[in-house]
C-alpha cells in the first residue's frame, strides 16, 4: 500500500531556510559590528598617539624657540659688549693724542683771545671764541698752522661786537684738522714717490729703412 505525506513540508522547508538566513544575517551583523568597533578603537588609539606626538613636538618647539631667543639675546649682548670694548680701546688709544691736542690749543692761544666752544667730530675740530681784534685772530691762525698737531686752519666767520664785558671785540668761528707729527711727511713722500715713478717706455715704431 502506497504512503502519501500529507504534511505541509514546503512550508516547513521554507521556514527552515528563513531561520538559517536570519541566523547567518545576525552572525554577519555581529561580525561586522565587531570589526567596526575594533577598527574604531584602533583609529582612536592611533589618533590619540599622534595627538600625543604632536603635543610633544609642540613642547619641544617651544623649548627650542626659547633657546633661540636666549641665543639671540646673548649675541646682541655680546655685540654691545664688543662695541663698548672698542669704544674704550679707542678712548684709551686716543687719550695721549687728545691731551696733546688740548695742550696745543692752549699753546697756540695768543693773549687777548679765548675760546667759548670746542666741538670735535672725527679729526675735525670746530672752534668758536672771541678776540680783542682781528690781529689777534690772525695770530691764532698762524699759531694753529705752525702746530705739529693741528693743520689746515680755516676761518669761517668773524663778527665785530660792542656789547658785553669788552668795549669792542670780535667773535669768530674756525675749523682745524687734527693731525700727528709725521703724517704730512708721509703723505708728501707718497706724493713724491708717485710723481717720480718711471713711466712705461713708448713703444718703438716698427719698420726699417728701404734698401
Amino acid at each position: 500500500m502506497a504512503r502519501i505525506n500529507l504534511l505541509p513540508w514546503r512550508e516547513q522547508l521554507r521556514e527552515e531556510r528563513k531561520q538559517r538566513f536570519l541566523v547567518a544575517m545576525g552572525g554577519t551583523l555581529v561580525v561586522a559590528g565587531g570589526l567596526i568597533f575594533l577598527g574604531g578603537q584602533y583609529l582612536n588609539g592611533a589618533i590619540e598617539q599622534q595627538s600625543a606626538r604632536n603635543e610633544f613636538i609642540k613642547k619641544e618647539i617651544a623649548v627650542l624657540d626659547a633657546r633661540i631667543k636666549e641665543i639671540s639675546e646673548l649675541k646682541e649682548r655680546r655685540q654691545q659688549l664688543l662695541e663698548r670694548m672698542k669704544i674704550i680701546q679707542d678712548l684709551q688709544g686716543n687719550r695721549p693724542v687728545i691731551g696733546r691736542i688740548f695742550d696745543q690749543l692752549v699753546r697756540t692761544l695768543p693773549d687777548g683771545v679765548y675760546f667759548t666752544e670746542l666741538t670735535r667730530t672725527g679729526k675735525n675740530i670746530a672752534i668758536a671764541g672771541s678776540a680783542e681784534s682781528n690781529n689777534r685772530v690772525s695770530s691764532l691762525m698762524r699759531n694753529l698752522d705752525a702746530s705739529d698737531w693741528l693743520a689746515a686752519p680755516n676761518l669761517t666767520e668773524v663778527k665785530a661786537i660792542t656789547a658785553g664785558a669788552l668795549d669792542q671785540a670780535n667773535t669768530f668761528k674756525l675749523t682745524v684738522q687734527q693731525t700727528q707729527p709725521g703724517e704730512e711727511l708721509e703723505s708728501e713722500a707718497v706724493v713724491k714717490k708717485a710723481a717720480t715713478k718711471p713711466k712705461p717706455a713708448a713703444a718703438k715704431k716698427k719698420g726699417g729703412k728701404k734698401s
